[in-house]
């Protein structure tokens, strides 16, 4: 298999794990005031409004719709950036969790404010960001295992 392929593939099932534990924590871990919707949501929304488009962002069953396949997307999106990384020596959890590491940086600090889609983790409460930090960490630590997993024919 086209390796940036099943590292998409592999990104896109290293969100189901990701967002088990973004939900898990956001509802034990976090003060009532902090569990407002997380960034996927809050993405979703922002660009359904920005899009114009009213029946995601007025319709709660359709947005959480929409919020699951895009964060899913995008799982599969970034997940593909693991590809090159197989290639070098060490750990696939490691190397997954660096990836996970450089796409919240990313996203968080960079992509999204710059977007105008989700202002900038240096505003978000710090127990807000340890959880995406570490759903991040999980997302790809499960990327680099998925992706450098050997399939029933070896590859």
């Amino acid at each position: 298999m086209n390796p940036f392929l099943k590292a998409a593939l592999a990104g896109c099932a290293a969100t189901l794990p990701m967002s088990v534990w973004m939900l898990a924590a956001q509802h034990f871990l976090l003060p009532r005031r902090e569990r407002y919707p997380l960034p996927p949501e809050q993405i979703t929304e922002h660009a359904a409004e920005a899009a114009g488009l009213d029946a995601v962002a007025d319709s709660e069953p359709v947005l959480k719709a929409a919020t699951v396949f895009n964060h899913f997307a995008y799982g599969a999106a970034t997940g593909a950036l693991y590809a090159p990384l197989r290639e070098l020596p060490g750990s696939p959890i490691l190397k997954g969790m660096g990836l996970g590491l450089g796409v919240w940086t990313g996203s968080y600090l960079g992509l999204l404010p710059a977007t105008g889609l989700l202002s900038s983790a240096t505003e978000h409460p710090a127990r807000r960001n340890a959880l995406m930090i570490a759903a991040h960490l999980i997302w790809g630590g499960c990327t680099g295992v998925l992706a450098e997993r050997k399939g029933a024919r070896g590859g």
